[in-house]
């Protein structure tokens, strides 16, 4: 087994957070949708595909590294989105989490001279970097709109997949 049983279980974590990430943008965008709200709804669906992306590419490493995957159970998402401002904190606060817990991964790879470990999660704390500065920007963009909902809509359509 080239991977630690704690690191193994952390990265079991992991994949949690990153599933739990994506039901909640699965929530966030069937909000939109119900709004009618398309171009929100179709950036958080991609936002959905994308963490259970992330999900997946830390199952394979754990199987690559011959441990073993233990899905941890998932808290149900937040259900009720009261505005566009909320999900977008929703989603920056759930970032920044994410963030944190790719450093403690991180840290804990270190203390363990896992290399190969450090290396896979180097992509993740990049990746990071881009998720926090894009749900950052669309918070800051709603709430130059203010109740202007559609002028964010515009510019998500002028900004197509980033």
């Amino acid at each position: 087994m080239l991977i630690s049983e704690k690191l193994n279980q952390a990265m079991n974590g992991q994949i949690g957070s990153e599933l739990g990430a994506s039901n909640q943008y699965l929530q966030v965008a069937a909000h939109f949708g119900r709004e009618d709200l398309r171009e929100l709804a179709a950036f958080f669906f991609r936002q959905s595909d994308e963490e259970r992306g992330h999900a997946l590419k830390f199952v394979n490493y754990i199987l690559d590294a011959g441990g073993t995957v233990a899905i941890p159970a998932l808290s149900a998402p937040t259900p009720q989105i009261k505005s566009a401002e909320q999900a977008a904190q929703l989603s920056l606060d759930s970032e920044t989490r994410v963030t944190d817990q790719i450093n403690a991964l991180q840290q804990m790879a270190t203390a363990e001279k896992d290399f190969a470990a450090l290396q896979f999660l180097s992509w993740f704390a990049e990746e990071q970097i881009e998720e926090v500065s894009t749900m950052n920007e669309l918070l800051n963009t709603i709430r130059r709109a203010g109740d202007q909902i559609l002028m964010v809509e515009a510019a998500l359509a002028r900004r197509g997949d980033k």
